[in-house]
């Protein structure tokens, strides 16, 4: 493993380049990029606590090492040289040029972004850190299009694992987990390799030290003899091969802890059970050649089940070619053989990053390559491919799917603190202010953009700094809901203003609805009635619940009017609905013919509320004259059981009371949901009954809120009721409509 102790001098092996790049330029802007970077970073430490010439040496060395350009290296020491600067991307594009000033303002970006995560959501906040874990991973997405911006990352993000393992300083758990979770995936995406293993090892060594020692342990016990035993292999199948006519390059392949501990832990394996841990590679000319060799192979020894694997034929997402075999030696040891071209093999170790296109782009950057003509054709169709594989990492991690490319639809800006906000793609000041708070969006009455004032409807974009100006109080302007104006873009922006204007328009409706129930208590004397206990009594949780459908015009203030003017006098334990009987065997004002007695005061009971034409009997009650229950009423029943001689006989008469009015209990049963009280006095409004009490409750079981309502109704007998209740069972949610 390398340290920034190899790699003192960066600029003498720094010169691997395609055949056709700039040599001689590249390499003179690496020597002047160092020089110029030399004694800014002498004597200054980064946040690490590294060297920050070392750092970007070690930097330079890490990009050198996957095959990068001479340019690429030069951006990384201006990169850190821009810490330093007043003027960082003046300064660099007067003297190298636009292209270095994009990557180190967008490299020193990212590198905001992460400080500001590490200073913002300590350790312990894990849904804090969460969040702008996956803020930076869309961070490096959006800058995609400079693949120079992933690449500097990737390297200084590897180069400061090295660090803290060679200087044995604990790395933060924030860096090593974001290494774990972003920076690796994206190094794997693009098929770097090296740089993926070695991050992967490296975090898995700081987050997890107990399983990383054991880990190196069981390997360091069996490396003597298991080196060995690759080493005498690998002769042999070179020898084997080359006999057959076939030239091959026969490698030992190192071995990556992280993954021989995901393998164990996935597939619930001891340690002797990993057949990769004894591995070659094979190396051939063509693709011919690498079915050659894996038909020798497996003539020469026998295959594993299970554990072929063919790459070329079925690349995997990033790319990667290979075949995969294991065979068993004729001492029994399982062997790993990998089997490629000179092209897969500099794919899988390198990526991207080694490919002819990225070093052709040389110092124009990767971002601003045009398809003018054939060569200039497969430079694009190369940034493609690479873009395709990042948006291929964003879906690894994405909740959602995605359609067409990422920096399209999406995207991310910097808070002045340098919290990174995401936003859909043409967003504006306004959109930005949203996202932060919903109040201060209503509130947004100006912005600047990277310290410029700016309009409101500005498009912003990937990158910049955005300052909201706010009033103290306020709300927002039916100008931002005009698309024309262009001063919202996002969804959930425009929902926030439209829903701010429909609370405007719901407390106009409260208002409007308070005045007419007001002056409707006015007529009937009722101020003193407080309005929450109105409101409960009609059904509603609270006053302004009943205010609002009220000034909808959704329930009907005849409703209340009825409610105000009861039928009958403030409830007793029996209410008397009256009266006398004129003489035995005569009828009473009541209705009611007590027989054999006259002139007993008869009252109507409560409890079972009867109506002509209902079976009835009487019950002599002391002071109160004669109660008058249905006959198979509860409450009769037990008075019977108690007072047998009080019982006495009774019968409605052949014409009860005149235009009389008997009071009924009617008990409903629904699903509870909104207007479901208005929907039921209605119809009993338009049957001409008179409600004259309604007790409501709601009780929440596994099916939903259920609604038990008692309604006290007015009637002359009883035969109109069933017509009433059916009706009633009629609307939506009503579950069932009887007498009580």
């Amino acid at each position: 493993m390398k340290t920034s102790a190899a790699v003192a001098d960066a600029t003498a092996p720094i010169v691997r380049l395609a055949d056709d790049a700039p040599a001689d330029e590249g390499a003179a802007a690496l020597i002047r990029a160092r020089a110029f970077a030399e004694p800014l970073l002498a004597g200054h430490r980064l946040d690490s606590g590294e060297d920050a010439l070392a750092h970007a040496d070690g930097v330079a060395a890490v990009l050198c090492s996957i095959g990068a350009a001479p340019a690429m290296q030069a951006a990384a020491y201006l990169v850190y040289a821009g810490d330093w600067l007043q003027r960082p991307e003046e300064v660099v594009a007067k003297a190298f040029g636009a292209s270095y000033a994009s990557v180190v303002g967008h490299t020193r970006k990212l590198v905001q972004i992460q400080r500001a995560a590490r200073l913002a959501h300590p350790v312990g906040d894990a849904a804090a850190q969460a969040e702008q874990t996956e803020r930076v991973r869309k961070m490096l997405l959006a800058f995609s299009r400079d693949l120079r911006v992933v690449l500097l990352r990737l390297a200084s993000r590897l180069q400061t694992l090295r660090w803290h393992a060679a200087a044995r300083v604990a790395c933060p758990e924030q860096v090593a987990r974001e290494s774990q979770q972003v920076f690796a995936p994206l190094a794997n995406r693009l098929g770097i390799w090296q740089i993926k293993w070695e991050l992967e090892d490296l975090a898995f060594r700081f987050l997890q030290p107990a399983e990383y020692k054991r880990v190196a342990g069981w390997l360091d016990q069996t490396r003597s003899a298991r080196e060995a035993a690759v080493d005498r292999f690998r002769e042999l199948l070179g020898s084997d091969l080359r006999e057959h006519g076939i030239e091959v390059e026969v490698q030992g392949r190192p071995k990556h802890l992280f993954s021989i501990w995901k393998k164990m832990q996935g597939k619930h394996l001891d340690f002797a059970q990993v057949f990769d841990l004894h591995a070659v590679r094979v190396i051939v000319a063509d693709v011919a050649a690498c079915y050659a060799v894996l038909a020798r192979v497996h003539e020469r020894w026998l295959a594993v089940a299970g554990e072929f694997d063919d790459y070329i034929a079925k690349p995997k997402p990033n790319g990667y070619q290979s075949l995969h075999t294991v065979v068993r030696t004729e001492d029994d040891q399982a062997v790993e053989i990998q089997i490629r071209t000179r092209v897969m093999h500099e794919h899988a170790e390198f990526g991207v990053a080694a490919h002819w296109a990225y070093k052709e782009a040389g110092v124009k950057g990767y971002a601003g390559v045009s398809a003018a003509g054939s060569h200039d054709e497969r430079i694009a169709e190369a940034r493609k491919a690479v873009l395709c594989q990042l948006l291929a990492w964003e879906r690894d991690f994405a909740t959602e799917p995605v359609a067409g490319s990422a920096s399209d639809e999406r995207i991310y800006v910097f808070t002045p603190q340098a919290s990174v906000i995401e936003l859909t793609a043409g967003a504006t000041p306004i959109d930005f202010a949203y996202a932060l708070h919903t109040d201060l969006g209503h509130r947004c009455r100006g912005a600047r953009v990277d310290g410029v004032l700016v309009p409101l409807n500005t498009a912003l974009a990937n990158g910049q700094t955005v300052e909201i100006s706010a009033i103290k109080d306020g709300g927002p302007s039916l100008d931002w809901l005009n698309p024309e104006l262009g001063y919202l873009a996002g969804p959930r922006a425009r929902a926030k203003v439209r829903a701010w204007f429909n609370a405007q328009a719901l407390v106009q409706t409260i208002a409007k609805g308070r005045e007419l129930v007001e002056k409707l208590l006015q007529r009937e004397g009722k101020t003193a009635l407080k309005h929450d206990e109105l409101a409960a009594r009609l059904g509603f949780k609270h006053a302004e619940a009943l205010f609002e459908v009220v000034g909808k015009d959704e329930f009907s203030l005849r409703t209340i009017e009825q409610l105000l003017r009861p039928a009958v006098p403030p409830p007793t334990e029996e209410a008397p609905l009256l009266k006398r009987s004129r003489a035995a065997g005569g009828e009473g004002r009541g209705g009611v013919l007590v027989v054999g007695v006259d002139s007993l005061m008869t009252n109507l009971a409560r409890c079972c509320r009867p109506a002509p034409p209902d079976a009835i009997d009487g019950f002599v009650t002391r002071g109160k004259g004669v109660a008058i229950h249905r006959r198979h009423c509860s409450n009769l029943r037990h008075m019977r059981e108690r007072s047998p001689e009080r019982l006495i006989a009774v019968e409605w008469g052949r014409s009860p009371k005149e235009g009389g009015l008997y009071p009924i209990d009617v008990l409903v049963e629904a699903g509870d949901r909104p207007g479901l009280l208005r929907d039921i006095t209605e119809v009993f409004a338009k049957a001409n009954v008179n409600v004259t009490g309604v007790n409501s409750q709601s009780v929440k079981g596994s099916g939903g809120a259920v609604a038990w309502m008692t309604f006290t109704v007015e009637l002359g007998n009883t035969e109109r009721l069933a017509q009433v209740l059916a009706q009633v069972a009629r609307i939506g949610g009503v579950r069932s409509a009887r007498r009580k």
